[in-house]
């Protein structure tokens, strides 16, 4: 009779001990922030910093609903006319330029 290993894999087991395999894929720490603003490390294929996960609008209120949709929406440029009344005149600082003999 040959006797064999037998492991149990559950939910738990990733986390408790290291993954188990042959070739392990390059995973880089990663910070993922939840909605409520709680925080985890996390490995992530990809080099990123932090992670957040969009928010559910339709969990809001109708106020910060509108308020958040607002946001979003791209903002109005203002435009401004350049309506300039110049009141200058140069004639008027000539005798400043002539010399005096």
């Amino acid at each position: 009779m040959k006797l064999s290993q037998l492991r149990l894999l559950n939910a738990l087991s990733a986390s408790i001990t290291k993954p188990h395999r042959c070739t392990y894929t390059r995973t880089y720490p990663t910070t993922l922030v939840n909605p409520d603003g709680s925080s985890f490390t996390i490995r992530f294929p990809e080099p990123r910093e932090i992670l957040t996960l969009p928010l559910n609008i339709w969990t809001l209120s109708e106020a910060e609903r509108k308020a958040r949709i607002d946001s979003r929406k791209p903002k109005k440029k203002v435009k401004y006319e350049d309506d300039f009344e110049d009141g200058y005149d140069s004639k008027k600082y000539l005798k400043l330029l002539k010399k005096n003999k």
